[in-house]
């Protein structure tokens, strides 16, 4: 399409250096053109269908080809089950130990108990019997020591019945959440890179051209669908060095062409700020006159459909009417 504008723009100003005097002074010759929109995959891959045409109108969010995507599906099989397994986990920390083990520890925690108790009651019988006479300071402190270490057996079980409740430690479960929300990411890559093998349209208009047929493989990035929207048709025409300064953006331009019943309104926004043709010598009044200068005009999105890249045209500005 480049090389065909540039045919284009070569026998348009050479139309128009040496256009016929009955021409009208207001009206240039110029060609249809579209600014395409390339749809293609961030991620190669086999080509499996292609759901469009050439000349098909599609409207947005139309789909519009579908690569191979098995490996994308395994990919996001495998992220679900990681995600699963860190969710599960981070649970399993955050619950703390399982029913029967707190319950076993409880069961140890009353037997402990109950001999702290009797050992109380020992050291108690010993020392009424040491104030007698009747045992001696050794064995009184033999009922002291077992008495408190008796004590000291239920103070550590029931810290470890509180521990066993509170569940793992907070570094541990900070760690456990961590590995959850990378699972949850990875997912959300695997989930992005399935997606990716099937594109749709990104909006409304013409499917210009397919590049690619189904079974081919296609490197990523590479265009598969070129799509060409109503708002990306314009007219390209050429106005001489002496006119251009009587143009400004947002004019109007009427637009005229073979088989055409009326003419199609458009409006001018943008004019080159440079000339398309200079002349290899100093600009003098003559060679101005060789000058022409680029203008782009868009028509109404209901009227671009009757355009077409490449087809000649006469535009006609009325504001420069003698």
């Amino acid at each position: 399409m480049k090389h065909l504008a540039t045919i284009l723009t070569l026998l348009v100003i050479t139309a128009l250096l040496s256009a016929c005097s009955d021409s009208p002074a207001n009206t240039f010759q110029g060609y249809g053109e579209g600014e395409y929109v390339y749809i293609s995959s961030p991620i190669g891959g086999a080509l499996k269908e292609i759901h469009v045409t050439r000349g098909q109108t599609v409207q947005q969010n139309a789909s519009l080809f579908t690569l191979d995507q098995d490996f994308e599906r395994a990919a996001v099989k495998k992220a679900r089950h990681e995600l699963q397994a860190a969710q599960n986990n981070l649970a399993n920390l955050e619950k703390g130990k399982r029913p029967s083990e707190i319950a076993t520890i409880l069961a140890r925690l009353k037997q402990a108990k109950a001999s702290s108790a009797l050992a109380q009651i020992e050291y108690t019988r010993r020392v009424k019997l040491i104030s007698e006479h009747t045992i001696s300071q050794e064995e009184l402190d033999r009922a002291k020591s077992d008495y408190d270490q008796k004590s000291q057996q239920v103070h550590e079980i029931a810290s470890e019945l509180a521990t066993a409740r509170l569940g793992a430690r907070s570094d541990e479960i900070r760690a456990a959440a961590a590995q959850a929300l990378q699972a949850q990411a990875a997912l959300e890559q695997a989930l992005w890179n399935l997606n990716q093998k099937k594109q749709n349209a990104p909006q409304a208009g013409l499917v210009f051209d397919t590049l690619y047929r189904a079974g081919e493989w296609v490197p990523a990035g590479k265009p598969i669908v070129s799509l060409l929207p109503p708002s990306n048709v314009e007219v390209i025409f050429f106005v001489p060095e002496q006119l251009v300064g009587s143009l400004s953006i947002g004019q109007k331009a009427e637009v005229i062409f073979d088989g055409a019943s009326n003419s199609i309104l458009t409006e001018i926004y943008y004019i080159s700020p440079s000339a398309e043709y200079t002349p290899p010598v100093i600009f003098s009044s003559e060679s101005r006159a060789k000058l022409v200068f680029r203008i782009k005009a868009k028509p109404k999105i209901n009227d671009a459909h009757l355009l077409h890249p490449g087809q000649p045209v006469d535009v006609t500005i009325p504001a420069l009417s003698p």
